[in-house]
């Protein structure tokens, strides 16, 4: 039987197309924000339909997770990292959250691939309640991703605008209180993806102490 090429899985396809893209908007950011955050905003929505292909394909990876992972942890800290550029006032804060964004979620799926699961999104069911609602309940996920990534994104834009509409600012408000509330999140994927590595390391410990 012919092994399967795991990197032309219908998936990665979608997830190169995510890194392409990410990539024209890292390059357009400087000079042409709107091209920019179309071609970032794009690669975020594919985020959800290299999932669906995955599943409706039975073509889940552990490389497909682990780009998809990287992709988006990229992907937002060079936004931020340009946000730091357009906002020097607030560059501790945008290097907090980048810190904090990509230690937990790296963590998080190094502790999930060791115990067996193919993505940081197969959760433990009996684990911590509120990441157990994040990841498998689809609208909760969507909302908080989506409005943090969109947060950002208007940081940007309005930058770039002269004079947003009311609109604008409510909405940011709001992506600004979602945006908060995933940042507890990702504290909370460091504490217990933490837990769960000593817990690992633990029990490790614990079997070669039997076999001595």
């Amino acid at each position: 039987m012919a092994q399967d090429n795991i990197f032309l899985f219908v998936p990665n396809l979608i997830g190169y197309a995510r890194v392409v893209l990410a990539f024209i908007a890292f390059y357009l950011m400087p000079c042409c924000p709107w091209p920019a955050i179309f071609c970032y905003l794009l690669s975020a929505l594919l985020d959800a339909f290299d999932g669906h292909a995955a599943r409706a394909l039975n073509q889940s990876t552990k490389f497909g997770a682990m780009m998809d992972m990287l992709t988006d942890r990229c992907a937002t800290m060079c936004l931020l990292v340009n946000l730091s550029l357009l906002y020097p006032s607030y560059t501790f804060l945008f290097q907090v959250s980048m810190c904090l964004d990509i230690a937990s979620h790296w963590l998080h799926l190094h502790s999930s691939t060791i115990q067996g699961s193919a993505s940081h999104k197969t959760i433990d069911l009996s684990g911590n309640p509120i990441l157990r609602i994040y990841y498998t309940s689809k609208p909760v996920l969507f909302v908080m991703c989506a409005g943090n990534e969109l947060f950002f994104c208007l940081l940007y834009l309005f930058y770039h605008i002269e004079e947003p509409a009311a609109w604008l600012y409510w909405l940011q408000g709001l992506c600004g209180i979602i945006c908060l509330l995933k940042s507890g999140i990702s504290v909370l994927h460091l504490i217990t993806a933490s837990q769960n590595m000593a817990a690992l390391d633990a029990a490790e410990r614990e079997k070669n102490m039997k076999t001595q």
